[in-house]
């Protein structure tokens, strides 16, 4: 069982606090990602659970076993980093072979894990070849395979895929999420892609300023993002965000619309919206019949991207955008007529930042 138990960890460089008192639990076999802006400290973590670095206060355990005071090699832990690390003097199977041959691992034993990681990885044709002769998604699939090779209790990866092309990423990503499940190892793998995070964690930990403000699933993280700073990190295009004023009895003026919501006293909350889940009625003048309370914003520049065609517009003078159809007939100038999606309006207080909730 490599559960993995993160204890009140704290680091302090000085006077600066790169990690304040984490407290995360993972689970046995589950593929968490640590994801941020860079400088948020996710990478700290992860070496700190390596060993790399010595936490200022906290513990870390793997299993029912305390392991922040022992050295790296005694942890159960493979690592990948975002460079590779492959030996250029050494042929693939050498490479995948060199932890193993450090262990002194019998050579049937040695054969055996190297055919299999290198099946895994799609690389069982290279393992006569040297790192010079392999592209940079090849070395890549041969740093992952002489991690797996030790069949570590914890694999953690550090942006593992951030030097590869777009294409290549995606592929990657689909086959590692396959070779992790497959190897039942517990896996931390650090990224600022959320797209990479979105697809393949069980659960994302979104840090900001050394802290972790949410640890859920994708869809949680994205639908109900428990603070501003996630709903305005998460997505693509990010969350819209709207000053919303308390008219009483659990109404609030958006905008110049009247909007049921939280019932607080608050004299100003925030009313947050994603692009996609916004309904355009049509354009101001076109004839269009909007629903009752409708909203309006004016639109100032539109972005063709393929799929769908994004507006960014103003509303009471607040950047805002929309995602149209890719054939929608707008042009800026316009102004559109639209309301909200009800059930996919989020509520913030704007001291504190955290989520409010309608209830």
């Amino acid at each position: 069982m490599a559960i993995i138990q993160i204890k009140g960890v704290a680091k302090q460089y000085g006077k600066v606090h790169a990690l304040h008192s984490i407290d995360m639990t993972i689970a046995d076999q589950e593929f968490m990602v640590l994801l941020g802006a860079s400088g948020c400290g996710k990478t700290t973590l992860l070496r700190i659970v390596a060993g790399l670095e010595t936490a200022t206060t906290g513990e870390v355990w793997i299993g029912e076993k305390r392991v922040d005071k022992l050295a790296p090699k005694d942890r159960g832990i493979a690592m990948v980093f975002q460079n590779y690390a492959v030996f250029p003097h050494l042929t693939v199977y050498e490479n995948i072979a060199f932890g193993l041959r450090m262990a002194k691992m019998e050579q049937k034993e040695v054969d055996r894990r190297v055919e299999r990681t290198a099946t895994l990885m799609h690389i069982e044709g290279l393992l006569k070849r040297y790192s010079g002769q392999l592209s940079g998604g090849q070395r890549q699939r041969v740093a992952v395979a002489r991690a797996l090779a030790t069949e570590p209790q914890v694999l953690l990866m550090d942006e593992p895929l951030s030097n590869l092309d777009a294409l290549l990423r995606m592929e990657m990503r689909a086959e590692l999420k396959t070779v992790l499940a497959e190897s039942n190892t517990t896996t931390i793998y650090v990224t600022h892609d959320q797209v990479e995070a979105m697809s393949m964690a069980d659960r994302i930990a979104i840090m900001n300023g050394g802290k972790i403000v949410q640890a859920s699933s994708a869809v949680e993280v994205y639908r109900n993002p428990a603070a501003h700073f996630v709903g305005s990190f998460i997505g693509n295009p990010p969350m819209n965000f709207l000053t919303a004023d308390n008219s009483g009895d659990g109404f609030w003026q958006v905008a110049g619309v009247r909007v049921k919501g939280p019932d607080t006293s608050q004299k100003s909350i925030q009313f947050a919206i994603r692009p996609e889940d916004i309904v355009v009625h049509g354009k101001s003048g076109d004839g269009s019949t909007a629903s009752e309370g409708a909203f309006t914003a004016g639109v100032r520049i539109l972005e063709p991207l393929g799929s769908h065609l994004l507006a960014s517009c103003k509303v009471d003078d607040q950047l805002f955008r929309v995602v149209l159809n890719s054939d929608a007939e707008v042009q800026p100038g316009d102004t559109l007529q639209w309301s909200p999606q009800a059930d996919r309006v989020r509520w913030f207080d704007p001291e504190t930042e955290l989520a409010l909730s309608t209830v």
